[in-house]
């Protein structure tokens, strides 16, 4: 079976790795779709995607398209007996999902059918939830609502982060491919539908999303500062400046300060909220290089002392 011809789509490195699998466990994967290369940095230089740098370590063909819906031909030309995808990016047509013979499965990361959409790992973290995971499932032309054919569970831990929980997953996710590919093209696994009723869904992380409140209950504010941690990273607004938050901790007790309030303690910067202070331990101010607290603090004394955070 494997001998089948298979094409991969992804396109950040959560994908790599699940690509990496199939070619570890010698599939015979004819070709990689990926989103097409943008510019990063300041310097705007053209970067290849993750899955495409990989791809072409392994000389397979790999197709980057504006959109696939108007160049699903190119794909078909492949002639593919499976699709396997992981955070690829596009919706992909009915008419590239009815054409393999064993079909089209999706990698995704939550246990469906919580957390549908292109921001399952920070809404998982942000939601204050405690375990999350993978799914294996069929591609259809509704997001992420196919049959389930696999899944397994990933404890969410308090200190985990959004980069984290991200390499957790990305273990998951090879482990659980490795062990059900097999059997779902053996014919052995049928897929459960998922119950609507419980969906939920998370969308990719707004602009807005990315403000942190300190006025509201501390482990809401901590699970918030924590789920946009290596990506996009979350800031606080003190007299109006932005100051994103690196790395943080939490104390949960009774005080009688107002929210927002901060001051420095033990090298770190305590901002009350409700039930608690979130401790900022590696913070930047707009337009300055990431520091710890202490030498943030020395040089914004009055900042911290005279105002307080939103």
């Amino acid at each position: 079976m494997k001998d089948i011809r298979i094409i991969f789509m992804g396109t950040p490195v959560f994908s790599c790795s699940i690509l990496q699998t199939l070619l570890d466990e010698k599939y015979n994967v004819v070709a990689v779709v990926s989103q097409p290369d943008k510019k990063v940095g300041r310097k705007q230089l053209i970067q290849a995607t993750p899955v495409k740098s990989l791809a072409m370590q392994y000389n397979i063909d790999v197709l980057q398209m504006d959109s696939i819906k108007e160049e699903y031909d190119k794909v078909l030309a492949y002639k593919p007996d499976l699709i396997v995808t992981c955070a690829y990016g596009q919706f992909v047509p009915k008419v590239i999902l009815d054409y393999p013979r064993y079909g089209c499965i999706n990698v995704h990361a939550s246990l469906l059918p919580k957390l549908r959409g292109g921001a399952p790992i920070h809404k998982a973290i942000i939601n204050g939830e405690h375990k999350t995971g993978i799914t294996i499932m069929q591609m259809i032309p509704k997001m992420d609502a196919g049959k389930m054919y696999a899944k397994k569970e990933v404890i969410i831990e308090d200190d985990d982060t959004t980069s984290i929980l991200h390499d957790k997953l990305m273990i998951a996710g090879s482990q659980l491919l490795k062990e059900m590919l097999p059997d779902y093209l053996e014919g052995k696994i049928e897929g459960i539908s998922q119950d609507e009723s419980l969906a939920t869904f998370a969308y990719n992380i707004s602009k807005e999303e990315e403000f942190i409140s300190f006025k509201n209950d501390v482990n809401i504010t901590y699970n918030h500062i924590r789920g946009l941690i290596d990506w996009p990273v979350g800031y606080g607004l003190i007299n109006g400046q932005r100051l994103k938050i690196h790395k943080a901790c939490k104390v949960i007790c009774k005080h009688h300060d107002a929210l927002g309030k901060a001051f420095m303690k033990d090298n770190i910067i305590y901002v009350a909220c409700e039930n608690g202070y979130i401790g900022l331990i590696e913070v930047q101010l707009a337009g300055k290089k990431k520091m710890n607290a202490i030498d943030f603090y020395n040089g914004n004394k009055e900042l911290i002392s005279k105002y307080y955070f939103d």
